[in-house]
C-alpha cells in the first residue's frame, strides 16, 4: 500500500482567503482615499473647473474684463427649487463681485442639501476664486423655507497672461445641489415626535 502524504490544503486555503480578504479591503480603503485625493488634485489644478477657495482678495485689479454667467440645478431626490437671483455680470480680472442665489424648501420636511460646483470652460477653474461660498457647508432649509445664498468671488489676474485663460471672455459658475441623506433622515427623526413649530 502507498503511503499517504500529509493533508495540507487547509493551511493553504486559509492563507489564500486571507490574501483575498486582504486585498479587497485594500481596494476598498483605496476607493475611499481617492476620492479626497481627486478633489484635492481637482482644487489644486483646477481640473474639470473646479474653482478655487481663498481667504484672501485679489491685490490687483487689471482693465480686462470677463463676463460670468450663473447656473443653478437641483439633483432628484432633494424637494427644493434652486435659481440664480443674479443676471450676468461683466467684472474686471481681479475684482471682487458678489452673485446671489436663492433655494426654497418646497416639501413638509426639513431638508439638507450640499452644493457641488464647477465652472465652464474647464481652463477657468484655476483662476476663479471664492471668498465665500454657501457650497462650503451643507445648507439646512425647514419647510417652506426660502433662503438668499451668496456667493464672493474674483477671477484671477493671472488670467490675462496664460496662454489657455487669456482666450476666456465668458465663465459659467454652475451649482448643483445634491441631498444629503443621511442627515436628512436624522433631522427628519428628530422632528417625528417634536410638537409642531412655526416656519423659519
Amino acid at each position: 500500500m502507498t503511503p499517504q502524504l500529509p493533508h495540507r490544503s487547509a493551511p493553504r486555503n486559509r492563507t489564500i482567503v486571507l490574501a483575498c480578504l486582504g486585498l479587497v479591503g485594500g481596494m476598498v480603503g483605496l476607493a475611499y482615499a481617492s476620492v479626497p485625493l481627486y478633489r484635492m488634485f481637482c482644487q489644486v489644478t483646477g481640473f474639470g473647473g473646479t474653482t478655487q477657495r481663498t481667504t484672501t482678495a485679489s491685490s490687483s485689479v487689471l482693465d480686462r474684463t470677463v463676463t460670468v454667467r450663473f447656473d443653478a440645478n437641483v439633483a432628484p431626490g432633494l424637494p427644493w427649487t434652486f435659481v440664480s437671483v443674479s443676471p450676468p455680470m461683466t467684472v474686471k480680472l481681479g475684482e471682487t463681485a458678489i452673485a446671489t442665489y436663492k433655494a426654497t424648501n418646497t416639501s413638509d420636511l426639513p431638508t439638507i442639501g450640499t452644493a457641488a460646483y464647477n465652472v465652464v470652460p474647464d481652463q477657468a477653474g484655476v483662476f476663479f476664486n471664492k471668498l465665500q461660498c454657501f457650497c462650503f457647508t451643507e445648507q439646512t432649509l425647514a419647510p417652506g423655507q426660502s433662503l438668499d445664498m451668496p456667493v464672493q468671488f474674483f477671477v484671477d489676474p493671472a488670467m490675462a497672461t496664460d496662454k489657455d485663460g487669456r482666450r476666456v471672455n465668458e465663465i459659467t459658475l454652475s451649482y448643483t445641489f445634491f441631498p444629503v441623506t443621511a442627515a436628512k433622515k436624522g433631522v427628519a427623526e428628530q422632528t417625528t415626535d417634536a410638537k409642531p413649530r412655526g416656519r423659519i
